[in-house]
C-alpha cells in the first residue's frame, strides 16, 4: 500500500506533467448507487485500496465516450440509445474521435456538439457503505461495494489528500476517516460540493476487517474497460460518424462490437464480424431520470455528469452540412 507522502508526490507530479503538456459485466450488484440516496441527505463511505498493491492510488481514472443514436435500425426507430465506448485517450494513445472534435472547439457554433462526443472521466474506488438512507431492493453478500466518482466528488477527496491537516492516508485501516457523501441539489442537478471527510480518524470495526479477510479487495483493474484493439477502434470511429450524421444504430455493423444496454439482436449481427470471446460489450448510460436501481449494476450503466450540459438544439443536418463545407 502506497504511503500518503507518495500518493501526494505522484498527484504533484501528474499536475506539472497536465500543466507542462469492454467493460467487464460482473453482475455482482457491488456497485453501490449513491446517486440515488435522498436529496439532502449524507451516506459516510470509508474508502479502502486497491487490492493491485501495486497501484499508487486508491483508484483508477476511467475515460468513457457516449455515442447516441435516434434508435435502432431494424428496432424500435424512434427511441434514442447510447453506446458508451472507452476513450483511447486512457491509455495515452490517439483518439479518433478526438482528434476529429478537436477543432469544432475553435468554432463556437461547433462547441456544444464538441462537448457532447467530449470524454466523460469518472474514478473507480471501492469502499464500505457504513451509514446511509438509501433503500436498496438487493443487497450484495460481500459489504465492499465498487463505487464510481463523477469528477466534482474526486476532486473533493484529491483536495484533501494535499491539506496538511490530514496526517494519514484516508484508505488506513487504523487511522483512516470516513467520506462523508452529502447530496444537495444546484438547479435541477444533484449538487456533492458539501460532501467532505469526518473531522476525526477511525480504525475499522471488527466487522469491517472481517469483511477484507473472507472477501478480499477487489482489483480495480479487473473492473476496468478493456483496451479496443485495432479493428475495435475502428469500429468506435465508424460509430461516431455514423452518431454525428444522425443515423439509427445498425446492429449487422455494430453489434458485435458495441451495443446499448440490455440490447439482445438475435440473429441481426449473424453477419458482422464475432467480437473477441473475452470482451464484454460496452453499455449505455442510464437516463437523466435516474431509474430505480437494478438488481445488478453494470459500471458503465451510469450517467456521472449531474451537471453535463444540455444537448445541442441546432439541426444535425445544418451542422453536417458546415463541416463538410469546411473540409471541402
Amino acid at each position: 500500500m502506497a504511503t500518503l507522502a507518495e500518493i501526494r508526490a505522484r498527484l504533484l507530479e501528474q499536475d506539472n506533467r497536465q500543466a507542462g503538456g469492454g467493460q467487464k459485466q460482473t453482475g455482482d450488484n457491488a456497485v453501490f448507487p449513491f446517486w440515488n440516496i435522498p436529496e439532502n441527505s449524507t451516506t459516510v463511505l470509508r474508502l479502502l485500496p486497491d487490492g493491485d498493491e501495486s497501484n499508487t492510488f486508491p483508484w483508477k481514472e476511467r475515460q468513457m465516450i457516449r455515442l447516441e443514436f435516434a434508435g435502432i435500425k431494424g428496432g424500435d426507430e424512434s427511441k434514442r440509445v447510447t453506446v458508451t465506448v472507452p476513450c483511447m485517450e486512457m491509455w495515452k494513445e490517439t483518439c479518433p474521435i478526438h482528434a476529429e472534435i478537436r477543432p469544432w472547439f475553435k468554432d463556437k457554433s461547433l462547441e456544444d456538439l464538441g462537448r457532447k462526443y467530449w470524454k466523460k472521466k469518472s474514478y473507480l474506488f471501492q469502499g464500505f457503505v457504513v451509514e446511509s438512507k438509501l433503500q436498496e431492493d438487493s443487497v450484495p453478500e460481500n459489504p465492499i461495494r465498487r463505487l464510481i466518482i463523477n469528477p466534482s466528488i474526486f476532486n473533493t477527496i484529491k483536495g484533501a489528500l494535499m491539506d496538511p491537516e490530514m496526517e494519514s492516508l484516508f484508505t488506513d485501516f487504523d487511522n483512516g476517516t470516513d467520506f462523508r457523501l452529502t447530496k444537495t441539489t444546484k438547479g435541477q442537478y444533484a449538487d456533492y460540493s458539501t460532501s467532505s471527510f469526518a473531522r476525526r480518524e477511525r480504525g475499522l470495526s471488527e466487522v469491517e476487517r472481517a469483511a477484507i479477510e473472507q472477501y478480499g479487495l477487489f482489483k480495480l483493474d479487473d473492473f476496468m474497460p478493456k483496451k479496443p484493439t485495432k479493428e475495435e477502434v475502428d469500429v468506435i470511429y465508424e460509430m461516431f460518424k455514423s452518431s454525428v450524421d444522425g443515423e439509427l444504430y445498425d446492429p449487422e455493423r455494430f453489434g458485435a462490437y458495441f451495443k446499448p444496454a440490455g440490447a439482445n439482436f438475435g440473429s441481426n449481427t449473424a453477419s458482422a464480424p464475432a467480437a473477441p470471446a473475452s470482451r464484454p460489450a460496452p453499455v449505455a448510460t442510464a437516463p437523466a431520470s435516474r431509474p430505480a436501481p437494478a438488481p445488478a449494476v453494470d459500471e458503465d450503466d451510469v450517467d456521472f455528469e449531474e451537471s453535463a450540459s444540455p444537448a445541442p438544439k441546432k439541426n444535425v443536418e445544418d451542422i453536417l452540412s458546415m463541416i463538410r463545407s469546411r473540409k471541402q
